[in-house]
């Protein structure tokens, strides 16, 4: 991706205001927003491009540290593309904190209701209630990284391999990193 020439302060703003939007949508963890991440930086803005959307989350989960890392790195990119270090600096700031603050304070204050008031019944309905929503975020998120925003079935052994891993987890008591490590290796062998 060519750099962009100029990024006037309502653009830094932009991508602040969005992060924070974000963040109160983020629920089951930041990675859940992925999608209209990509929608919002890729797709309507073109700040990123697909491949480096792509490697700043999987560069930021196989690092260690917080899943979270990943938007620092959008962040950086996308100050990349305008021109310099001081840019990547500042767009990591800003994705982070716009990330991070309202889900901050929001879940310290409802922790602390929730905790006081755990024996309610709209309570235990409400994180009951939850549990689909964070599930089909979280396949979105999944769908768009396996198919970059594209659905192709000429890759059936991945289809099938996902599948399979899907069945095994839901299914059995298999360690995820046996599963890892067997599509690593089927990666390796070039069979997927």
């Amino acid at each position: 991706m060519t750099p962009v020439l100029s990024f006037s302060p309502a653009d830094w703003l932009g991508l602040l205001g969005h992060f924070l939007s974000l963040s109160l949508l983020a629920v089951g963890g930041a990675i859940t927003t992925a999608p209209d991440m990509h929608r919002f930086l890729v797709d309507q803005r073109h700040w990123l491009s697909d491949p480096q959307f792509n490697a700043s989350i999987a560069i930021a989960q196989a690092a260690p540290g917080p899943n979270i890392l990943f938007v620092g790195l959008m962040g950086w990119n996308v100050g990349l593309n305008t021109g310099g270090l001081l840019a990547a600096a500042l767009g990591m700031a800003l994705a982070l904190a716009g990330m991070l603050l309202p889900t901050m304070l929001l879940a310290w204050q409802v922790g602390r209701w929730g905790h006081r008031n755990r024996d309610r019944r709209a309570v235990r309905a409400f994180k009951l209630g939850m549990q689909p929503v964070v599930i089909a975020l979280l396949v979105a998120t999944g769908w768009l990284l396996a198919t970059g925003s594209r659905y192709d079935a000429s890759h059936w052994r991945l289809w099938l391999v996902t599948a399979v891993t899907t069945l095994l987890a839901w299914r059995t008591r298999l360690h995820l990193l046996v599963m890892l490590a067997v599509g690593a290796a089927l990666g390796a062998l070039g069979w997927v």
